[in-house]
């Protein structure tokens, strides 16, 4: 259903589809597993981080997102006084460990990782290494997802440099990507994870770039979002809204800015 899903209705991010499935299906079925899996999604807003982690779970929980078993995190709600830090990683750690106790395999997701404050996640180090036990309890079993904008200008630059040698964006493999992802966020200080233990000790398993929307990719997104409205397909409208969104970089305007962020708000505009 993951793999299916993803095929269906995310567009542009090969490499996302491919190591997605292959790490959350390994780990799933994999009854001796020696650490959570810890999966750090990167790219602009609008490329698909929120739309993959919703797909996660419902590939795994049948409520999906609305599981009790599902806990997701807003940096800029959840967390959002730099003088609270303290607080928040007791009720961090607090949060983890009462859910886990109930259910081992639990799911986190923290969104806006770009906008936690630095050192924050480092709380739940412990909950991502290799011990078999902590207090009696095993987080052997537990997914963990960050989203986050931080990395996105490196992933465009790689996406770029393929693009002006005349290469395509599915030529690029993680390999080209993820070690510089990982070190460009590593040295962010805006990015959460800044020179946080979750890097350094290697608790982070996959670096997952999504790479920037390309035109064609914004109209795939409309006419899925037409179609699961249950409109007939206006070629002509499908074009407008596509050619509405603005692109960069100035001269070339190859990527939307927005990704399909607005796709949905758009149609509202020329359908109701």
């Amino acid at each position: 259903a993951l793999q299916d899903t993803l095929d269906k209705r995310l567009f542009g991010q090969h490499l996302v589809s491919k190591v997605v499935v292959k790490a959350v299906r390994g780990f799933l079925n994999n009854t001796n597993a020696k650490k959570p899996l810890a999966l750090s999604l990167h790219g602009w807003t609008g490329t698909g981080k929120n739309f993959v982690s919703k797909i996660v779970a419902e590939s795994i929980y049948k409520k999906g997102l609305q599981s009790k078993y599902v806990h997701q995190f807003v940096a800029t709600l959840h967390f959002p006084h730099a003088h609270s830090i303290n607080l928040y990683k007791d009720q961090l750690q607090s949060w983890i460990r009462g859910n886990v106790s109930i259910c081992p395999r639990s799911l986190f997701i923290f969104d806006e990782m770009d906008k936690m404050h630095a050192g924050l996640i480092d709380s739940i180090k412990p909950f991502l290494d290799y011990y078999e036990l902590l207090d009696g309890v095993s987080y052997r079993q537990a997914i963990f997802i960050f989203l986050s904008n931080a990395g996105a200008e490196k992933i465009t630059e790689v996406a770029l440099d393929f693009w002006r040698n005349g290469r395509t964006r599915e030529d690029i493999q993680l390999t080209d990507i993820q070690n510089a992802l990982s070190v460009s966020v590593f040295n962010n200080k805006n990015s959460g994870f800044w020179h946080s233990t979750l890097i350094d000790k290697n608790l982070i398993d996959y670096f997952i770039p999504f790479l920037p929307l390309e035109y064609k990719h914004v109209k795939m997104c409309v006419r899925v979002e037409i179609e699961s409205r249950g409109y007939a397909v206006d070629e002509d409208i499908l074009t407008r809204i596509a050619d509405e969104m603005t692109y960069f970089p100035r001269e070339e305007r190859i990527y939307s800015d927005k990704g399909c962020k607005t796709v949905d708000a758009k149609l509202d505009y020329y359908y109701d």
